[in-house]
């Protein structure tokens, strides 16, 4: 074998430092409105609305409170965070408020493309229809999108209406996601408890889109496991799984090192069906122990479509560059790592062809090269 000559200062990998993290174009395809909302903002609804079930109106105070309640281990006090955010998102108001924060929010941390979730059957205590929940939200993102711009930040938010998998309102807020396609709805989405609540539940939905042409993504393979992915991929045809992490679990590590996948896992590598990971918020539902020991290093080595996401920001006290610095500092991964994560992100999103690509050689591309080259203006000696 010919022996390897490196020049001297070129062996090193280029670890990107926080700054270049945050400066870097990112594609989010995960991320749920009712568990992104600043504390100061959900402090203010309360007070408009009247509601007066907050563990404490001091926004600091409450940032900690949701992120330790996460934290707890236990599922009732997780559920009772999202209580929380929902109970002061049930007026148009409100929804646009948190639409347009939420998009500021992200581009803020240098996110061009997002894709945001949330379920309509949940903001209609205030007596607010369906069609009017989805048209405030809408004009929410337009909102942020325009205040974005206007600071020099450049985000395009779309959204999927998630359906409750406990719930039997899935062919609904299908019909819903179809009728409102063309207006800033890019897809549907079905969430909450795995176990007892298979996706084939909602098959009456996932035909109806599929017989529209309309793209969904599926909550699997978070807590429950393969099965819960098998039926997604197999049974229901989505295009996407919400975090998909169990995958792994049709994954063998010998003693050696070698690799073998099992037969859904290699399917699911093949077909490059995109997985939705969130490694913070896997830590807090006992996935792993560390960052280190996240599937998604793994899966990532082995080539399957992965991407980061968030889940929840304020439940997580997360954001996309504070995820990718965590995977930096795991693993190594350098801007090429983390370009090669928005490029499958950007591949996976559901807007048109033609879009994506544009975003992945105007926006994405360009964006990387530019960080990657700074080295080379960089101190010399």
């Amino acid at each position: 074998m010919e022996k390897q000559i490196t020049l001297a200062g070129t062996t090193a990998p280029r670890v990107p430092t926080a700054e270049q993290i945050a400066r870097a174009p990112k594609v989010l395809l995960h991320d749920h409105l009712d568990g992104g909302l600043r504390p100061e903002t959900i402090v203010e609804l309360a007070a408009d609305c009247g509601y007066e079930g907050l563990p404490t109106t001091d926004p600091a105070e409450l940032g900690v409170w949701f992120r330790e309640a996460a934290d707890s281990g236990s599922l009732e006090r997780y559920l009772e965070t999202f209580a929380h955010t929902c109970a002061v998102m049930q007026t148009r108001e409100a929804l646009v408020r948190v639409a347009a924060d939420c998009a500021e929010d992200l581009a803020a941390d240098g996110v061009v493309y997002a894709e945001v979730r949330y379920a309509p059957e949940q903001h209609l205590e205030a007596g607010l229809t369906l069609d009017e929940v989805v048209e405030a939200v809408n004009e929410g993102f337009r909102l942020g999108e325009a205040n974005a711009r206007a600071r020099g930040r450049r985000i395009r938010v779309g959204t999927l209406l998630t359906a409750m998998r406990h719930a039997a309102r899935s062919l609904e807020i299908a019909e819903l996601a179809n009728r409102h396609r063309d207006a800033g709805v890019v897809g549907f989405d079905i969430a909450g408890a795995e176990a007892g609540h298979p996706p084939t539940r909602h098959q009456a939905a996932f035909d109806y889109l599929k017989g529209e042409n309309n793209h969904f993504t599926i909550h699997a393979g978070e807590a429950f496991g393969l099965p819960s992915i098998w039926e997604a991929v197999q049974c229901c045809g989505a295009d996407r799984l919400g975090h998909g992490v169990r995958i792994v679990d049709d994954i063998t590590v010998g003693e050696d090192g070698r690799v073998e996948l099992g037969r859904l896992a290699a399917y699911v590598r093949d077909k490059r069906v995109p997985l939705e990971m969130c490694p913070t918020s896997n830590l807090q539902t006992g996935v792993a122990a560390s960052y280190a020991e996240h599937p998604i290093g793994l899966l990532a080595g082995l080539k399957f479509r992965v991407t980061v996401n968030t889940d929840n920001r304020l439940m997580s006290g997360t954001s996309m560059s504070r995820e990718f610095g965590h995977l930096v500092d795991a693993f190594g991964y350098t801007l090429g790592d983390m370009e090669w994560f928005t490029v499958n992100a950007m591949k996976s999103a559901f807007l048109p062809f033609d879009e994506r690509l544009a975003m992945i050689n105007d926006v994405i591309k360009p964006g990387y090269a530019e960080l990657k080259a700074e080295w080379l203006f960089g101190p010399r000696g």
